[in-house]
């Protein structure tokens, strides 16, 4: 990091901290209508369209829930901040978010670098943060006791995707990875699965995610032969490398972490031969079990919003919210919510969320799916 900014970041922690001090006495955003919840994620870009889906899933919840009166006559609202994927950026929005718009706590908050620079900020305001997306697992430890994730772990889906292609015989696999802290991380796990089958990767290559290198990544890609390429990309990135790839005659196998969009994928390119499969972090959203997921399937064809595995996730991480702040009641405080949490344990839409292990991750659950061509999923 350059001396300026991290001059620049130093002075935001720092005002942060000394208007946190004052503004403490009573915790913030909860009257007796309205809480009121924040987030900085990456909004623009070409990240950023696949997250304002996981929000608008999340909208879901918490507007149903203001339907019925709210949660304990209180009604839930989001304000979300743009932070670009960018750290000092996102150390700006938490203290905006606390000492402008003075939010009680913190929901859908994206990426690694990221939530690493608020570990602290959120450690001093007391302000709980649930839900987060795109996070590293080294970085949820950071923001251990402060956060708490539902999706399951970066660790435990290289395992399981790299297990899934051993058994079916491939061996040549190359990595792809977005060139953040996350994707580094990615790489390492993936990489560290590898090795209890005696492999490594055919190539590694790094990818921006403003997509300005996704056609020389997927060349790159290319030139190794694999027969699989393991993605930890997002946004229309993903298609964009794919593209590459095709364009150059290479044609693998793809398989995605859960932050690789298979609706956004779809749209930017046509799958080809192996076409795609995701180890995807929640439930299948079409599924007719469970009254969860046909409630969000009304709720997301009434709104208008695409029903899918990003609207799917947000709209869970919403009722876990949701669920968290009935369970403390209507005395509603930050230390109150933190306690609630820890003990939290709850099963939606089939899948098991359980934080009373004082695991910073709530869920284990994992489910390869593959997407077909015209963009449906199949399991």
């Amino acid at each position: 990091m350059q001396r300026r900014s991290f001059v620049a970041s130093t002075a935001v922690f720092a005002a942060g901290l000394a208007r946190l001090s004052s503004a403490q006495a009573a915790d913030a955003g909860v009257t007796d209508t309205e809480i009121l919840l924040g987030s900085s994620a990456v909004l623009s870009g070409p990240l950023g369209s696949q997250i304002k889906v996981v929000h608008n899933g999340a909208a879901l919840a918490f507007d149903a829930a203001n339907e019925q009166g709210g949660v304990g006559g209180r009604k839930i609202k989001l304000v979300a901040l743009d932070d670009e994927l960018k750290p000092e950026k996102a150390l700006e929005n938490y203290g905006k978010l606390l000492n402008d718009h003075r939010v009680f706590a913190f929901f859908g908050c994206v990426g690694s670098g990221t939530t690493s620079a608020a570990a602290k900020l959120l450690q001093q305001s007391g302000a709980p943060s649930v839900g987060g997306y795109g996070v590293g697992d080294s970085a949820r430890e950071r923001v251990a006791g402060s956060a708490y994730f539902v999706r399951a772990s970066n660790a435990r889906e290289a395992q399981a995707l790299v297990e899934h292609l051993s058994t079916i015989g491939v061996s040549k696999i190359a990595i792809a990875h977005l060139d953040n802290p996350g994707g580094l991380e990615a790489v390492k796990l993936i990489e560290a699965a590898m090795a209890t089958h005696k492999q490594a990767p055919t190539a590694v290559v790094a990818v921006k995610g403003d997509g300005s290198t996704s056609a020389a990544a997927g060349k790159a890609l290319a030139d190794s032969h694999p027969q699989a390429v393991l993605m930890y990309l997002a946004g229309t990135v993903t298609g964009e490398v794919i593209k590459a790839m095709y364009a150059a005659g290479s044609k693998p196998m793809f398989y995605g972490m859960s932050v690789v969009s298979g609706e956004v994928t779809a749209k930017v390119v046509p799958l080809q031969a192996g076409g795609l499969a995701i180890s995807q972090v929640t439930p299948y959203p079409w599924g007719e079990v469970e009254a969860v997921t046909r409630d969000y399937r009304r709720l997301a064809e009434r709104a208008q919003v695409p029903v899918g595995y990003g609207s799917f996730e947000g709209y869970l991480n919403g009722l876990v919210m949701i669920e968290a702040i009935k369970r403390t009641g209507r005395d509603l405080t930050r230390a109150r919510l933190h306690a609630t949490l820890r003990a939290l344990k709850l099963r939606l839409a089939g899948m098991d969320i359980d934080f009373s292990t004082g695991a910073t991750t709530g869920s284990r659950f994992i489910e390869m799916v593959r997407v077909t061509p015209e963009g449906r999923f199949v399991r």
